[in-house]
């Protein structure tokens, strides 16, 4: 989704997707924005925009996560958490916290790399939420960050450093600069950006939990603290919950904009923009005196053609577009480059073949955060009984519809689930033939992240009366294109902290030898609400 160029308000999420906990930067006249990757690779989403309203997907800072062999396998809701993105003496510099290693760094002289592989600046369980911030004119640097409870016992404070200025290393061994415990009603404060502004050392930082929190400001003379704090974005009587976590700016004529996610469960954390500036005290002031606004005039900056981070794929030369991601570090063999469109992926033998959530050879993209409808062309070439590959809604709960070859050797459309506490999938629907082994799948994705599955095995079968799947806009028109409703409607979920995830999954059962292949082409998402005001 985009905002037309001559339209002076913007409508909130500038982002309508999980872009998780967003850290923004402006250098000369662009802007950049990354976000939680978490266990997907390649990680450390880059984006670009030149009005903060526009924006596209530009690279990724991480190509694999290390250490490798802690990421062969899914973890879903490990790796990268909420980086911080900076510019220093000429370079780009991304800090983040790996809940179970430690606080890494990464750097390069331009956003499109190359990047550094990452360095371990502190090695630690549950340190979380870095940020750096190197001191103009006094050659000092800085690092503040959070803690994980999960892992360290330790929550609701952070720990602030003396940080080598080459960002290589911690000059000592910290000291707790904000305590969480010792301010009245606060709690889960986590996630600090720093800052300094007008003599004051400051801390932006959330607090109260990523669905119910609000965000905090804290000032101090010297880092060290102490402190003094004030909420400056909540709630209030809008319907953004939890408006928090994120990063401010300004722009070259003076401007202040504050960028921050809002949970929406299964579409996970969508990114809003707020305006900012420096109130009474010099406090900032966020939104609409404290309160996330829904719209609001754009910033004042040069008109930008529409623009969003991609969503369709051709597969131009085998080679899937910046915005799929795997669930795990990638191995050699699972895509084939080659010289026609069409992202060819081996049905890779494994013995977790009853559970989608376990395998690391799904390529993955995010949901959107509107309803839509998702349609990819599938063929499962030449290969083995149990080869099988799909068009999958992941999350702890999933489903996925695709093509089976079968004991015969002849191929059906098949659609399976699993529920959440579920450790096998089910059927969702019974096996119908799929004539020359090809299908056109689609999930309509409806309010609330109803999923409606249909395919279209091209067998000249037509869809008849079609329910209208009014969730999503539907009105019927798979009717003509041979389109059948398949099970029942799903709903889909998050992981604890990732939004549900679109899913091309090719796998086969344990046995000996090439299991085959499945070619996948024209990956489409057509958004059903135009939001021509945003």
């Amino acid at each position: 989704m985009s905002a037309a160029p001559d339209d002076p308000v913007y409508r909130n999420p500038v982002l309508d997707a999980d872009w998780s906990d967003p850290d923004v930067i402006r250098v000369g006249d662009d802007f950049y924005l990354t976000a939680s990757s978490f266990g997907r690779v390649p990680g450390l989403p880059l984006l670009h925009s030149r009005d903060l309203v526009n924006w596209t997907l530009v690279g990724h800072a991480l190509e694999r996560l290390e250490p490798e062999g802690e990421f062969t396998a899914p973890r879903h809701d490990c790796g990268v958490w909420a980086p911080a993105l900076r510019h220093h003496d000429g370079r780009f510099w991304i800090f983040w916290g790996d809940p179970d290693q430690g606080i890494f760094q990464v750097n390069a002289p331009e956003i499109r790399g190359p990047w550094t592989r990452p360095h371990l600046v502190k090695a630690g369980r549950g340190l979380i939420d870095p940020c750096p911030l190197w001191s103009d004119g006094t050659g000092e640097a800085y690092l503040v960050h959070a803690w994980a409870k999960s892992r360290s016992g330790v929550k609701n404070r952070l720990t602030g450093h003396r940080m080598h200025p080459h960002g290589t290393e911690l000059l000592d061994e910290g000291k707790v600069i904000v305590d969480g415990d010792r301010i009245p009603g606060w709690f889960t404060l986590e996630g600090p950006k720093l800052y300094k502004h007008d003599g004051w050392f400051w801390i932006l930082a959330p607090a109260g939990g990523v669905e119910t929190g609000w965000q905090g400001a804290f000032r101090s003379r010297s880092f060290f603290g102490p402190y003094e704090e004030k909420v400056v974005l909540e709630q209030k009587d809008t319907d953004v919950n939890g408006p928090h976590q994120g990063g401010w700016v300004r722009t070259p004529s003076g401007e202040d904009w504050f960028l921050h996610f809002q949970q929406r469960g299964a579409y996970g954390r969508v990114v809003h923009l707020q305006p900012m500036r420096w109130g009474d005290g010099g406090w900032p002031v966020i939104g609409d005196d404290g309160a996330p606004v829904a719209g609001h005039r754009r910033p004042e900056l040069p008109p930008q053609p529409p623009a969003a981070p991609a969503t369709d794929d051709d597969f131009p030369g085998g080679r899937p577009g910046r915005q799929w991601q795997w669930t795990a570090n990638p191995r050699d063999g699972w895509a084939t480059h080659h010289s026609a469109d069409g992202l060819r992926l081996t049905c890779v033998r494994t013995a977790d073949a009853h559970d989608l959530r376990l395998l690391p050879n799904i390529l993955t993209q995010r949901l959107p955060g509107a309803p839509c409808t998702v349609e990819v062309d599938l063929r499962l070439d030449d290969g083995e009984p149990g080869a099988r590959a799909g068009l999958a809604v992941l999350g702890d709960a999933y489903s996925w519809i695709g093509l089976e070859r079968g004991q015969d050797g002849a191929v059906r459309l098949v659609h399976r689930f699993a529920e959440t506490a579920a450790d096998h999938e089910r059927e969702a629907a019974p096996p119908r033939p799929a004539p020359g082994g090809r299908a056109r799948l689609r999930v309509d994705i409806g309010a609330g992240a109803r999923c409606r599955f249909s395919y279209d095995t091209g067998d000249g079968e037509v869809a008849g009366d079609l329910e209208d799947f009014t969730d999503t806009g539907d009105t019927g028109d798979g009717a003509g294109k041979g389109f059948r409703h398949s099970g029942q409607v799903f709903a889909a979920t998050p992981w604890r902290w990732v939004g549900a995830l679109l899913g091309l999954v090719a796998l086969a059962p344990t046995g000996q030898g090439h299991a085959g292949t499945a070619t996948f082409t024209q990956f489409r998402i057509r958004i059903q609400e135009k939001r021509a005001d945003r």
